[in-house]
């Protein structure tokens, strides 16, 4: 199996830590976020990844060339903005045949994609799509999912909460069959909106709702939610817990911490507090300060008796 993941924006959301160090690079407690995407996959199935990039091109290429993977990696140029559809296509020259996966860039995942591989042999069709249960669904795209068949009738976008089809909605990570080529638009395009409806109404779209872990890390709040479930579901190679924190190697923490994360080497000061937030490597807290929900950068520096609250500190 080949897979594509979806990297081409420009994480600003994330801004200014983007601006220097692509979004899939950053990263979540000792390893990048594009690691813990990849993380899912089952490698014994995985023939090719295939990186469809629009930013930091050489950043992404130079860092796979520094690790040992079971499979081979190809990063395919974005030079335009393309959809996600559009990015897919790109990379259709690329891919060996058969059915592919393809996952957002940005998700922390307890999705279990061989589960998911072998239900989307079963039940035939052209595409399956992961799906996550939320409590509103008015925020999201919404699927009309039929638990009997598991196919996917139609989809809502963002509808009133009590018009909602179901509480069941897209999660970012797909299996595709070749034929959903012949049903892509030129140019640039968006696979949800511009293809997956079509899929539906011929009955050849599956649904594969799973319990778990889903976060899409692309915003300040959500990249801080994402390194709290990869501490709580260890997912790390160093460093240790204290209480519901991490602490990477070799960093000196005297604060008191909550849902939070202290890269490798970093040092907070006596008498600070810091909650839910996400300290890179290297930084350097002063004593009594409060962190709140920031994001503090690598090598940054942030002076004795500071408060902040949901600020990103770039890094130096």
């Amino acid at each position: 199996m080949d897979v594509i993941v979806l990297a081409g924006g420009f994480g600003t959301r994330l801004r200014p830590w983007t601006e220097s160090i692509p979004k899939p690079l950053l990263p979540i407690l000792d390893k990048p976020m594009i690691e813990h995407v990849l993380d899912i996959l089952p490698k014994s199935q995985v023939n090719r990844v295939l990186i469809a990039a629009g930013y930091g091109i050489e950043q992404i290429r130079e860092h796979f060339d520094d690790i040992p993977l079971p499979y081979e990696v190809i990063i395919v140029e974005e030079k335009e903005p393309l959809g996600t559809g559009g990015a897919i296509a790109n990379c259709r020259q690329f891919l060996s045949g058969g059915t592919f996966c393809v996952i957002n860039g940005d998700l922390i995942t307890s999705l279990r994609v061989e589960e998911m591989l072998n239900f989307h042999n079963n039940n035939r069709g052209i595409a399956t799509i992961s799906l996550w249960e939320v409590e509103d669904p008015s925020r999201f795209g919404v699927a009309d999912y039929i638990e009997e068949t598991g196919k996917i009738m139609r989809f809502q976008e963002k509808p009133p909460i009590e018009e909602a089809y179901s509480n069941l909605i897209n999660a970012g990570t797909y299996l595709l069959e070749h034929e959903i080529f012949d049903m892509m638009p030129e140019g640039a395009h968006s696979i949800e909106r511009d293809v997956y409806e079509k899929i539906a109404a011929t009955g050849a779209l599956n649904g594969f709702p799973f319990e778990g872990m889903f976060v899409d890390a692309g915003t300040p709040a959500s990249f801080v939610e994402a390194s709290q479930a990869c501490i709580s579901s260890q997912r790390y190679s160093s460093g240790s817990v204290q209480g519901d924190s991490w602490l990477g190697k070799g960093s000196q923490c005297s604060a008191e911490i909550f849902g939070s994360s202290i890269g490798a080497g970093a040092t907070v000061g006596e008498g600070s507090t810091v909650r839910n937030s996400v300290i890179l490597e290297g930084a350097e807290i002063g004593e009594n300060t409060e962190l709140i929900g920031c994001l503090i950068g690598k090598g940054a520096k942030i002076s004795a008796g500071i408060a902040l609250s949901d600020k990103i500190v770039n890094h130096i």
